[in-house]
């Protein structure tokens, strides 16, 4: 297979790790910076343009899209897709995932498990807000946050108030959940490729911080998790619809909640602390796409 890999660096990690396992299974590689990539939209037939080429020849593509281009780097993958290239994970997947609140909309629809959650726009409503996921200690979340960034935890009614004022007053769109005394400061990080959970790890918080994520200090080390767990990781992936994802979960007094589905997880912590090839498991996954692809253009 040609595979391109949607990424602003091949020095990153897990676009590294990737091109490497692709590459070893014998498949030709590149890397493409998804802003230096434009497209002719109106084209009978549609077409990505990158630098001075024509990237016509790719039977599937990697995305790596992060937070910040998530409009941008979703249009590319749509039109990739319009030219009948396999994505691993499609762009209307991608879109539901990053937007938290449409995200946990879903996955409450599905009865999977979640912190309680609220969410409004009047400032007047504040008070009843916080009443409604069970007062304080209480995490209050920007919808635009990233990797631990913009997340707050009040430890009394009043900061909680203080915190969700000062965030409406800047017009962001936040979410207030109850805070889960019982993980005590960790979470699982579950690492799904197609109908598996191939590998798992539990990330702790650094010392006085309750945020566990591995960019702000927190470590990590492989984990046994359950069957309940196992299977809250997978229903959470397939009612996004993603086909490779990190779903992050709670241990908690009544299951596994999950709090986030990340449809371009790194490698890096997973590889590390697991020492499985995680980037080898979904270009494995990506060969099966593409077979079943061709057999089914075959049998059209």
């Amino acid at each position: 297979m040609k595979i391109g890999i949607l990424s602003r660096s091949s020095n990153i990690y897990s676009t590294k790790r990737l091109m490497e396992a692709g590459r070893a299974r014998g498949h030709e590689v590149d890397v493409i910076d998804t802003l230096k990539c434009y497209m002719d939209i109106t084209s009978k037939k549609p077409m990505v343009h990158y630098q001075e080429r024509v990237l016509d020849d790719f039977d599937a593509i990697i995305p790596r899209i992060g937070a910040s281009i998530t409009f941008y780097g979703t249009a590319v993958i749509r039109q990739f897709e319009m030219m009948g290239v396999s994505s691993l994970n499609e762009s209307v997947a991608i879109s539901r995932s990053r937007d938290k609140l449409r995200s946990l909309q879903l996955l409450s629809r599905k009865g999977i498990g979640l912190p309680i959650t609220g969410f409004a726009h009047s400032t007047k409503m504040t008070q009843e807000l916080i009443k409604l996921v069970g007062g304080a200690p209480l995490v209050i979340k920007l919808l635009e946050g990233t990797q631990g960034k913009g997340v707050v935890l009040a430890e009394t009614d009043g900061a909680a108030e203080s915190v969700i004022d000062a965030f409406r007053e800047m017009d962001a769109n936040i979410l207030v959940q109850e805070f889960i005394k019982e993980a005590r400061g960790s979470d699982i990080r579950c690492f799904v490729v197609g109908d598996q959970v191939v590998a798992s790890m539990k990330r702790t918080a650094k010392l006085g911080e309750f945020r566990s994520n591995l960019h702000r200090g927190g470590s990590a080390e492989v984990i046994s998790i359950t069957t309940e767990e196992r299977q809250a990781a997978l229903d959470a992936t397939k009612a996004l619809g993603l086909n490779v994802a990190g779903v992050d979960l709670l241990r908690s007094d009544r299951g596994p909640l999950i709090m986030e589905v990340n449809s371009s997880p790194g490698l890096n912590g997973i590889e590390t602390a697991t020492g499985k090839d995680v980037a080898g498991m979904i270009i494995e996954y990506l060969e099966k796409m593409d077979k079943d692809s061709t057999e089914t253009k075959g049998r059209g």
